[in-house]
């Protein structure tokens, strides 16, 4: 089998029984680790990105139980795909995993440029975005994003070829919030329903097996803030275009303890007119949500926490960074994936898989008093 399926995942999972009983989820399709792997950096400028390599993290990551693997194409201009692929190949060939038991995802949305860096980025992409027909010019906001159906079908045969695989398991909308401010809303949902018609399309061809969007904050604004993106303007999208069976089945959002918004500001209307937090309306639209960003790109940890935060969370005697984990990882998300490239830090991270998650009253708690803060 090409892709991740309900029998892979879980063959894959028994191979860890000495974990929780809780670490691992099923949303009736897949069982996901309550902790996936992300391969994003920060500042892809910077010259150590690219002497970096995430093989080992990735590798690591799925000898210690995390099945989940997040990427993106425009991820140091395509070199987190290209490594992933360079991790799973020699474990495939020999038998140590199946790509069966794997989960794969990855964004289509920003232009990934490519490595290494062009000395012209802008002529990059007039050769080859505009040039090769994948998109306008008008439809390129900021020379940054586009979510032409052209464009994004590019990206995502781009991406199978760098992963070298047949099929991803999930396929994002990356930050689609992004054009809003340059467009006005009706042609940022126009945009979204055709994106939403090229990814059932690459459904149908077993290029891809579900999609969905990842956001940084569309999904946690109020209403009426310009980058606000409404799920049940996306859920109608996808029932329109899909129908009843339509592939819209995941979304990812950040939630950490600093961000708490997806478990605790009710902004996203459902079709019962009265709006819930972002969790809540994933789980009424069936929607598995992924957590991104448990650590806020380490911001968390300008200072220690408070000995409270571990206390309630149960991870005495561990370090912070479990503690953070352990809170984005107990809302009731299906996942949280972080990023490491340091594969002791994967394994490190791992080791909250034999501790149940936070009961939901010390997450109350935590959110109310804002103990980190």
């Amino acid at each position: 089998m090409n892709h991740a399926t309900k029998e892979g995942t879980f063959r894959y999972l028994k191979k860890f029984g000495k974990y929780s009983k809780d670490f691992y989820r099923f949303n009736g399709e897949l069982f996901f680790p309550s902790l996936g792997l992300g391969t994003y950096k920060p500042e892809p400028y910077k010259e150590d990105n690219y002497i970096i390599n995430f093989a080992a993290a990735v590798q690591t990551a799925l000898r210690n139980g995390i099945n989940l693997i997040d990427t993106a194409i425009n991820y140091r201009y395509q070199i987190s795909e290209r490594e992933i692929a360079e991790a799973v190949a020699p474990m495939f060939q020999a038998g140590e995993i199946k790509r069966d038991e794997i989960i794969i995802a990855s964004k289509a949305g920003f232009i990934p440029l490519d490595f290494p860096f062009p000395d012209n980025p802008y002529g990059w992409i007039q050769s080859h975005i505009v040039d090769a027909g994948l998109a306008e010019k008008d439809e390129i906001i900021i020379d940054q994003h586009c979510m032409s159906r052209a464009y994004l079908r590019w990206s995502c045969e781009q991406s199978l070829k760098n992963l070298e695989m047949d099929t991803i398991d999930i396929f994002y909308l990356h930050n689609p919030e992004t054009q809003l401010g340059y467009i006005d809303r009706d042609t940022f949902y126009y945009r979204c329903e055709e994106a939403f018609r090229e990814f059932e399309a690459l459904r149908s061809e077993g290029k891809i097996v579900s999609y969905g969007v990842a956001s940084w904050n569309g999904f946690l604004y109020e209403e009426n803030h310009t980058e606000y993106v409404s799920l049940y303007a996306l859920i109608e999208i996808a029932r329109r275009v899909g129908g009843d069976n339509h592939g819209f089945k995941y979304l990812q959002s950040p939630f950490n303890l600093a961000k708490p918004h997806a478990m605790a500001y009710a902004n996203q209307r459902c079709d019962d007119g009265l709006y819930y937090p972002l969790m809540h309306a994933c789980a009424r639209f069936e929607i598995s949500m992924i957590g991104s960003s448990p650590l806020l790109q380490k911001n968390l940890f300008k200072r220690p926490f408070t000995p409270k935060i571990a206390e309630l969370l149960n991870t005495v005697p561990l370090t912070d960074v479990a503690s953070a984990l352990q809170f984005a990882r107990s809302a009731g998300a299906i996942s949280t994936v972080f990023g490491a490239v340091d594969p002791s830090h994967v394994s490190d991270n791992a080791v909250l898989g034999y501790l149940g998650a936070a009961p939901a009253i010390a997450m109350q708690s935590l959110i109310k008093d804002s103990y980190a803060l």
